[in-house]
């Protein structure tokens, strides 16, 4: 997948978006924090999770590029439902606070 598609991918599981309760393997009780466990265990890093902040949202720290080579369809949909959207503007992983 590329980072063209993965705006529509998400798209086309709106009703996945925020559903944390539907994720069976929680790593976390914190949808955040699950996030970002298992976006450190998809595409790793070295440095803090989260790169920036604005008004309402937080943009993280995550080669998208790589992270689309070793993520499954599934993966993707657990990011959506724990609040992971993908900016086309900042070509940047972000969520909502």
């Amino acid at each position: 997948m590329t980072t063209e598609k993965l705006d529509a991918f998400f798209d086309e599981h709106s009703e996945e978006f925020r559903k944390f309760d539907r994720i069976e393997r929680k790593l976390s009780t914190r949808p955040d924090l699950h996030a970002f466990l298992l976006l450190d265990k998809l595409a790793g890093g070295n440095s803090n999770i989260v790169a920036n902040a604005d008004h309402d949202a937080i943009y993280l720290d995550i080669d998208v590029e790589k992270l689309l080579e070793v993520t499954t369809e599934g993966d993707l949909i657990e990011l959506y439902r724990c609040g992971v959207v993908y900016s086309d503007e900042y070509e940047s992983l972000l969520m909502f606070v």
